[in-house]
């Protein structure tokens, strides 16, 4: 089981350059084993195409490595946080795609202007607050963490399935670790159409919420009826 949790990483990782998500090194995905609470991530630095399922690093939820010869990602005490604070989420992704990465330098949400936007999020793809300077200098990828799970104090998760990092970078999840990637390249797509967009309407509103609320319901809940029955 743990040998297709590594495979299962690993595949996500790769998609995230096929995507076109990632430069150089940046960004990182995780899968994770609920009943053994253990999760896979892709080791600290190494370029993509020297991947390997077994290069994946195996970490428990108290951070511990269970597994790997390599380091693990930077980034693993944000998805450790994140598995603690979503406990329905399997898999974590952590990109600097450019146009929602723009967002996040900015400070801003990426707003909802259209049905494509509402198939994925039943909103704004929200944005942390700013860190502060003693988060940043002491455990600061714990406390990453800790400023998504405060921005989702009032929000559902499942309903807004990723987040931009204030000055950093979007993270995104789902039931599994492929849906976080298929979130991640949801979440790219509509901040580049938001941006080009507000280039056309600058002063353009939010979808209208009838429309927000059928694209969203239709996709997602008891009531769903886009696509085929599981």
């Amino acid at each position: 089981m743990l040998k297709e949790l590594k495979r299962e990483a690993y595949e996500a990782n790769l998609a995230l350059p096929r995507h076109g998500l990632i430069n150089l090194t940046f960004g990182n995905a995780s899968a994770i084993d609920r009943a053994r609470e253990i999760f896979a991530i892709k080791p600290s630095g190494v370029d993509y195409a020297d991947l390997r399922p077994e290069d994946m690093v195996l970490v428990d939820l108290e951070g511990e490595k269970v597994e790997g010869k390599l380091r693990p990602s930077s980034d693993t005490p944000t998805h450790r946080r994140l598995y603690l604070g979503f406990e329905k989420i399997g898999g974590v992704v952590h990109t600097h795609s450019s146009h929602a990465t723009a967002f996040a330098q900015a400070g801003r949400a990426i707003p909802c202007f259209g049905t494509t936007h509402a198939d994925y999020f039943y909103g704004e793809i929200p944005v942390t607050r700013k860190m502060k300077p003693r988060e940043i200098e002491k455990g600061y990828e714990w406390e990453t963490g800790g400023v998504i799970l405060e921005r989702f104090r009032q929000l559902d998760p499942l309903d807004a399935p990723g987040v931009l990092v204030n000055r950093h970078a979007p993270f995104t999840w789902g039931e599994s670790v492929a849906k976080a990637v298929e979130v991640a390249v949801a979440v790219e797509c509509c901040a580049h159409m938001a941006l080009m967009s507000l280039a056309l309407a600058p002063g353009l509103k939010s979808i209208e919420p009838e429309l927000l609320n059928k694209h969203f319901r239709r996709k997602h809940g008891p009531n769903a009826y886009y696509g085929q029955k599981r």
